[in-house]
């Protein structure tokens, strides 16, 4: 019992540990800009050694990719414990949704200083690969609930896939509105009507 524990307090410093390096990556990002941030200075940051910094993350794009990481693993097993019986699309948008809410995101408007260096961050091509690389592991995770939900297979059905693909497609829209907007806005609003307008069909807006 007393190991279980032991296990379980493990755990949970090497989760705070990554959470640590990622928010400071992101902190010294926005202080300093992209370029001028090292792996040494984000460990500083955190209060560990670089050898601690590498021990979890390969580079300064895992870390700042990995909180975006941590979000969409999250959002899949709120959309698992959903209740069975409510709507897909409205278990979706509060699944993808939730996450940001939770770290008060909802109403949270970056400065346009602020949203330069995200941008920044967010347009690397070595901060895409990372987040790149977690999102097509998570996608067989997601298409799993998904067809559990709908009755569907995931391994045969189109259903549970074209699902994944629209989620990935509303993220991406209302992220790459969100980097672009001025005055800037806040994410999860973006987020929501874009699920919102899949759920609907995506009506022509000119009719």
């Amino acid at each position: 019992m007393a190991e279980d524990g032991e296990l379980g307090l493990r755990e949970r410093k090497k989760l705070n540990t990554r959470r640590a390096l990622s928010d400071a990556a992101l902190e010294l990002v926005l202080e300093g800009g992209l370029e001028n941030v090292r792996r040494e200075d984000i460990a500083a940051r955190a209060g560990v050694s670089i050898r601690t910094f590498n021990n979890y993350f390969a580079s300064k794009y895992e870390a700042l990719a990995y909180r975006q990481i941590e979000r969409m693993k999250r959002s899949v097993e709120i959309l698992r414990s959903r209740p069975a019986g409510e709507p897909l699309w409205t278990a979706i948008a509060e699944a993808c949704a939730r996450p940001l809410e939770d770290e008060g995101g909802a109403d949270r408007v970056p400065s346009r200083e602020q949203l330069a260096a995200v941008r920044e961050v967010m347009t690397a091509p070595e901060m895409h690969g990372a987040v790149q690389k977690a999102v097509l592991g998570a996608d067989g995770e997601l298409v799993a609930v998904i067809a559990g939900r709908t009755g569907t297979d995931p391994a045969r059905d189109l259903y549970p896939r074209l699902v994944a693909s629209a989620i990935g497609a509303a993220w991406q829209a209302a992220a790459d509105l969100y980097l672009r907007a001025d005055p800037p806005v806040p994410i999860v609003s973006l987020l929501r009507r874009a699920i919102d307008q899949i759920a609907a069909g995506l009506p022509d807006p000119s009719a």
